[in-house]
């Protein structure tokens, strides 16, 4: 009998569901309406921010790396894209292009390492992360530069319920799911991060793929960084530290159902993990529970979830003989052929039974 196979995305939906019925029914309680556009506008603004640096943590983490550097990314890109706008609309052009450019630089750094001088990508990323904290606590010893009001557009206004923030970052999943499913360099970078060695052998240059995702990730988190410095009006060197954007991504990736050890997952199961914990977030708040308490509910809810993708995995990994095997034909070919193969092996006994009589005799003859 065949099993049903559930798509890792499909399982990302069904959880959010049941978190929204459950939420809807929690926060009701407290007479709130969970569904009113004001609330609705606040979970997707809380997905927006978080959304933008989980994308860029799919790609490193489908190639079976981390990128933990992307905390500091994002406070490098709020302070630059503040201190070069300096209260100017007509610094805007280039503040952000300069700003993508330096954390595009960074992400380079971070695949260099990884690629070339062959270092775990978690060490790699922690020691370039500690590196941009030093220059930023030495430079900067609290909130500088100022945000012009057209770029503070970005982060307050909206199309109905729906931030700008949050179509934007819809947009760019969009682009990045392309590039994954419809394009080589996705193709390539699933079969390095499933299989290096066969994907070397297959001949997939194995190290542009990762290199990219680096560089994509280190533009997304510097994307988070420049939509923060347009809420807060200035840049902060610890606006990425303090949001703990590092960890909640790795765990949006892993809530959406994309391996940590690479070659599986996809961006639409990412966006449902960043709006699981989002809804989480929102209900909690909503409830005024402890912020304490807040991180064991995630921690409950990630383990739940992860928990519920290895029973998947372990039901779906088909045995490789026997019932349901992976024998080509399956068992009813199998079970057809078993007379010949009976009458195979009985030949090679009678084979291998007179073999030896025959050399005896033989060597009789000729002595």
């Amino acid at each position: 009998m065949k099993r049903l196979k559930i798509d890792s995305t499909v399982i990302v939906l069904g959880i959010l569901l049941l978190v929204l019925v459950i939420g809807a029914i929690l926060v009701g309680t407290v007479g709130r309406n969970f569904l009113s556009a004001g609330n609705i506008r606040d979970i997707l603004t809380g997905m927006s921010v978080l959304g933008l640096v989980a994308i860029g943590q799919t790609l490193v983490v489908l190639g079976a790396s981390l990128d933990l550097s992307v905390t500091y990314v994002i406070s490098l890109s709020s302070l630059l894209a503040a201190t070069m706008m300096n209260d100017n609309a007509a610094n805007i052009p280039v503040a952000v292009i300069v700003t993508l450019l330096v954390c595009a630089g960074v992400g380079l750094v971070n695949g260099l390492i990884v690629t070339v001088l062959k270092v775990n990508g978690f060490i790699a990323t922690l020691g370039v992360g500690l590196i941009l904290q030093g220059i930023l606590n030495t430079n900067f010893e609290g909130a500088a530069g100022k945000v012009p009001w057209a770029f503070q557009l970005i982060g307050a206004t909206g199309v109905g319920p729906i931030p700008v923030s949050t179509l934007i970052m819809i947009v760019l999943a969009v682009v990045i799911w392309v590039l994954l499913n419809r394009t080589r360099t996705g193709a390539h970078l699933y079969a390095v991060g499933g299989d290096p060695e066969i994907a070397r052998l297959s001949g997939v240059r194995i190290r542009m793929p990762l290199i990219w995702a680096h560089v994509l990730c280190s533009v997304f988190a510097g994307l988070a960084g420049l939509l923060l410095a347009s809420r807060l009006g200035v840049g902060s060197p610890t606006v990425g530290q303090q949001g703990g954007y590092a960890l909640l991504s790795i765990a949006a990736v892993v809530l959406g159902g994309t391996l940590l050890l690479g070659g599986r997952g996809s961006i639409w199961g990412t966006i449902g993990g960043v709006a699981i914990l989002a809804v989480v977030d929102n209900v909690m708040s909503v409830m005024q529970v402890n912020p304490f308490l807040k991180d064991v509910v995630r921690g409950v809810v990630i383990v739940a979830a992860v928990a519920v993708y290895s029973r998947r995995s372990i039901i779906r990994r088909r045995p490789r003989f026997g019932a349901g095997g992976t024998r080509t034909g399956g068992d009813d070919a199998a079970k057809a052929a078993e007379p010949e193969m009976a009458a195979a092996a009985s030949q090679l006994a009678d084979v291998t039974t007179t073999a030896p009589d025959t050399g005896t005799a033989t060597e009789g003859g000729r002595s």
